[in-house]
């Protein structure tokens, strides 16, 4: 674990690949006074140039869906439940989060598949450009990448917590991206719950008096969930995942927490101080559990959008035969398979895809088909009226039912 400025923030993993040493695996620069990468800055060392024998620069244009290996973690409230995924686990220990597309300072995904496997995210992000995020993205999404993606195993309660926004995180978090996400729930066990905001007509006074009394459940949403529910955690919102549940997680990319409550478990701080600055006393939407708007795919299945945000769009397509769909060098698009098997095809091939992967497809690649009888999230960041809200008033749906089904579109107009 380390830290900066008390806040939890959980130790670079290990170099996985000869190409990088240590501290260049990651999407910034360094801090200064210490061994750190700061996110604000440069990409990667101009003097990389090379991956075995093959230049990086002199690699080819070629443009695949990519898989990653996936990143472990092994907080202590973790399991061994995300090898019911197909994740092949390590022999031993805890797994409580496998990040599946991340290009943080706390750990790189690397390619595993194609003319790029070995290549770390930051790299690849360096030799493609705009042709693997888009030409409609703005400059900073290429100077560090927008998103993370996770799978999490929730084997005992997660710490209650919250996550700051933008601004805040920004001036306290060293440049830090504030961390708004959403939940899918894989599965969960008869009974299982999850804290999301606070009971109304909590106070700060009230909440820091819990606080400091240990007497914190008390003034906790909680709400008990079930396989395919979804659940939007907007920065300030007070939340934990509750023992039981493995979900997917889509959010910010960032890895600052901060911890109010962790059931009597000791050695792990809290921040209390910060928690208290970025809690939302009075969110409109605990507890809630988004529906979205379901809309038919062209060769059989649908697509149902359920979150739409300034920070990404996640929609649930549910494949029942084919899907075509196309990358028009506008944006990347990010696929979590959460069950069924299938494959993406290509002009370039065709590569078999399960439940328990994440498939990142470059923004140039063009058509592809997506193919089987699977569910996945598609992820991307959006322009939320252009890409979300018009052609759904195009299509016939109200204005009320596509803010009350959507979960942060109100906000991202605003």
């Amino acid at each position: 674990m380390c830290r900066r400025n008390g806040v939890a923030r959980h130790k670079p993993a290990a170099p996985l690949n000869r190409l990088f040493s240590a501290n260049r695996l990651h999407c910034g620069g360094r801090l200064p006074g210490n061994n750190r990468m700061h996110p604000r800055d440069g990409l990667l060392p101009a003097d990389i140039s090379s991956h075995g024998n093959r230049k990086i620069r002199e690699a080819g244009t070629m443009y695949y869906p990519l898989k990653f290996r996936p990143l472990y973690k092994d907080y202590i409230w973790g399991g061994r439940n995300l090898a019911s995924l197909g994740k092949t686990l390590p022999a031993a220990g805890r797994v409580a989060e496998s990040w599946e597309i991340a290009c943080h300072e706390n750990g790189s995904s690397i390619v595993a598949n194609g003319e790029y496997e070995g290549i770390p995210l930051p790299g690849l992000i360096k030799m493609l450009g705009r042709k693997l995020i888009g030409e409609a993205l703005p400059q900073q999404d290429i100077d560090r990448f927008p998103l993370l993606v996770k799978f999490i195993d929730a084997e005992e309660n997660l710490s209650v917590q919250v996550h700051p926004d933008d601004e805040f995180a920004n001036a306290n978090e060293y440049g830090e991206y504030g961390k708004t996400e959403m939940w899918y729930v894989i599965s969960a066990k008869p009974g299982a719950r999850l804290v999301h905001g606070v009971v109304p007509g909590t106070s700060r006074e009230s909440f820091a008096g819990a606080i400091a009394s240990n007497d914190v459940e008390r003034f906790l949403n909680t709400i008990e969930v079930s396989a395919g529910d979804v659940f939007y955690i907007p920065a300030g919102t007070v939340h934990a995942i509750g023992r039981g549940i493995i979900i997917a997680e889509i959010q910010q990319n960032s890895d600052t927490t901060y911890r109010v409550y962790d059931y009597g478990r000791t050695g792990r701080e809290l921040h209390i101080e910060k928690a208290l600055e970025v809690i939302n006393f009075d969110p409109a939407d605990a507890g809630k559990k988004y529906t979205g708007i379901t809309l038919p795919l062209s060769s059989g299945g649908t697509r149902r959008i359920v979150t739409a945000n300034r920070y990404f769009c996640t929609e649930i397509y549910d494949i029942e035969g084919s899907a075509d769909e196309v990358a028009d060098g506008s944006r990347f698009h990010i696929y979590v398979f959460v069950s069924g098997t299938g494959a993406i095809g290509w002009e370039g091939g065709r590569l078999p895809v399960r439940a328990g992967e994440s498939v990142l497809i470059p923004a140039a690649m063009g058509k592809y088909t997506l193919e089987g009888n699977l569910t996945a999230l598609k992820t991307y960041r959006p322009d939320p009226a252009k890409d979300v809200l018009r052609p759904l008033l195009d299509a016939g749906f109200s204005e009320e039912l596509i803010f009350s089904e959507i979960a942060g579109l109100v906000d991202a107009l605003n």
